[in-house]
């Protein structure tokens, strides 16, 4: 019982300090992240940490990254964009003449950015920005700088790479035409509210950690957020089990529609 009660005293004191409420997320993954970042400081016990985190916004900083899931890249599972552009896209437009996009939990901006790309390529009629979302103010930092490394890019098609990005050293900086096309905001996935009439959503690989309920929540909220016939994109790991019930259909694997 102990531990137990030691657990929610921690969630309880970070979410004070964070605003991030950990009781949204799987606790056997999450304890496991949360022990190895405190051995890496050499501390022992959650009162100690919690003092820590509150004193010191570094380590505050570098722990929110830790336990957050930041891995991306340009143009993640090609095949996946591949069917986008091809299929799911030109099918929104013959729903509406400008489509309305964000990209859920977007980490650095890759995943942003590859669709402003795609948008400028293929002509596409947005409506509005492309809107980019996050709980890390500090990765939506680095995907306002917009560098990026050679690992980063390198699923770019090499005339992309050329005409949207500029190499500096080994980096790769985002040209400013497609800088302009994103507007990067922070947001609590699970606790604030939506904007609503979105006819494309991707959420992609951001839910691994979370608790069966608190994906369901979500699901439920981005699908009361699309237009009829607006499309979730999600990661290549995950699936929707209750897609029928939130009034979704799986139109191709990893894509859903809402009916």
């Amino acid at each position: 019982m102990a531990a137990a009660r030691t657990w929610e005293w921690f969630i309880g004191n970070f979410e004070h300090i964070s605003k991030i409420d950990l009781t949204y997320y799987k606790r056997p993954q999450m304890e496991r992240r949360i022990s190895s970042f405190m051995r890496s400081i050499d501390i022992n016990d959650y009162e100690e940490f919690i003092r820590v985190l509150k004193s010191d916004k570094v380590i505050l900083e570098r722990f929110i990254l830790h336990i957050t899931i930041n891995v991306s890249e340009f143009f993640r599972n090609n095949n996946h964009w591949q069917k986008l552009v091809n299929d799911i896209i030109p099918d929104l437009l013959k729903q509406h003449s400008r489509i309305k996009i964000w990209s859920a939990g977007c980490s650095t901006g890759e995943e942003a950015y590859s669709l402003a790309i795609l948008a400028l390529e293929y002509n596409l009629p947005l409506d509005g920005k492309i809107l980019a979302t996050d709980i890390d103010r500090g990765v939506l930092e680095k995907a306002d700088i917009g560098l990026y490394s050679k690992k980063a890019v390198e699923n770019v098609p090499a005339a992309y790479l050329k005409k949207y990005f500029t190499q500096q050293g080994d980096f790769y900086r985002i040209n400013d035409e497609i800088k302009k096309m994103v507007s990067f905001q922070r947001q609590d996935l699970l606790r604030d509210k939506f904007d609503k009439g979105f006819d494309l959503i991707l959420c992609r690989n951001v839910v691994i950690y979370f608790t069966e309920e608190s994906k369901n929540l979500l699901y439920k909220k981005f699908a009361d957020a699309m237009r009829v016939k607006g499309i979730l994109f999600i990661g290549s790991t995950e699936q929707i089990f209750q897609a029928k019930e939130l009034g979704l259909t799986s139109v191709a694997i990893f894509f859903y529609q809402k009916q």
